[in-house]
């Protein structure tokens, strides 16, 4: 397994299962993408005109979820929290209001059940939100989970069924027909077969992509902030001012800011990214004015062609799962469901 990110580890956690031996290599297992991610499994708030087979995807995606978290229990006695508290989508101004009406017309198409909220019946889920935030929709089916919390019972569950993991940098992947070869700086890998989950940093040396199967990399940034209460209340996604932003509250006051998008294969903080996401951030949420910031985190995520998820046979024993863009988390019990059906148990 080239790539320890949650598309990697929890595609191992299901190989493992299915009785295969497995090594992860990643000289920084869950740093990638993964770190930065919100751990938002919304297929209701994030409907997108144009991505239906996606929508349905991420729908299937819940259901996979509620079960990869039995399995970890089964093999840890430990949980992953799946926090139910639905999407509340909301809009700042006039052109924002209608940006939220054809959301819910495109989500509503999809099969989405959306209930109309309006403040002054049902204060509690815009508490903390700007007065000028009156309304909105709330895709009640939306929940979240917390990445770190996913990363470290998935991990400790893999050591449990004898996961290996290998903290190593891979230099090339190669096939002799026989078997799969991993060079990296250390001792090279063989095995039966091998599974590339490395995101946005496409195929290592040696491996050929398929034709019209690529990657790119998109810049997104999270914010970790002390601030308002959310816990319990419903994940936010605003227009602001035609810009999206969310914010997910967690316990202990703490809430993830985001929404920052930028086709970029930079890992980095640009203060202007960093200035917009606070500014929608403020207008949407005033009480952040009084929140402290606790960290920054970026990541860069897999985008497709086509924005679709893939996995792809590269031949020799080796396979490749990318293209979850922002989706990763929502997508990860998917994607190892698809690689199990693929290759089947040992």
């Amino acid at each position: 397994m080239v790539g320890g990110g949650v598309i990697g580890q929890v595609s191992a956690f299901a190989l493992a299962r299915a009785r295969w031996t497995v090594t992860v290599v990643d000289p920084s297992p869950g740093l990638g993408a993964t770190v930065a991610a919100a751990g938002m499994l919304a297929p209701g708030g994030e409907a997108a005109p144009g991505e239906e087979e996606n929508h349905r995807l991420h729908q299937a995606a819940l259901d996979a979820w509620r079960e990869l978290v039995d399995e970890i229990a089964e093999v840890t006695g430990e949980t992953i929290a799946v926090h139910g508290v639905g999407t509340l989508v909301v809009g700042l101004d006039a052109g924002d209001r209608r940006l939220v009406e054809q959301y819910a017309g495109v989500a509503r198409g999809y099969g989405v059940a959306l209930r109309a909220l309006a403040r002054r019946d049902e204060p509690a889920p815009f508490e903390g939100l700007s007065a000028r935030v009156t309304q909105g929709v709330l895709a009640e089916g939306d929940a979240w989970v917390d990445p770190d919390e996913v990363m470290a019972r998935v991990r400790a569950a893999n050591e449990a069924l004898g996961v290996e993991y290998r903290g190593a940098t891979v230099r090339r992947c190669t096939a002799d027909g026989v078997r799969v070869v991993v060079e990296t700086d250390g001792a090279p890998l063989e095995g039966e077969l091998g599974l590339v989950a490395t995101g946005s940093a496409g195929l290592p040396g040696g491996l050929e992509a398929p034709p019209a199967t690529s990657v790119r990399p998109v810049r997104g940034m999270t914010l970790r902030v002390v601030g308002p209460d959310r816990y319990h209340l419903p994940m936010v996604r605003a227009y602001v001012h035609g810009r999206p932003f969310y914010v997910v509250g967690r316990a202990g006051r703490y809430n993830v800011l985001g929404a920052s998008s930028e086709e970029s294969p930079v890992r980095a903080v640009e203060l202007g990214e960093l200035q917009r996401l606070l500014r929608d951030g403020l207008e949407v949420v005033p009480e952040l004015e009084t929140a402290d910031l606790l960290e920054t985190r970026v990541g860069l995520r897999p985008a497709s062609g086509d924005l679709r998820p893939f996995l792809a046979d590269l031949g020799g024993g080796w396979w490749w799962s990318s293209g979850h863009y922002r989706h990763g988390v929502t997508l990860a019990p998917v994607a190892a469901r698809r690689l199990l059906d693929a290759v089947g148990p040992a």
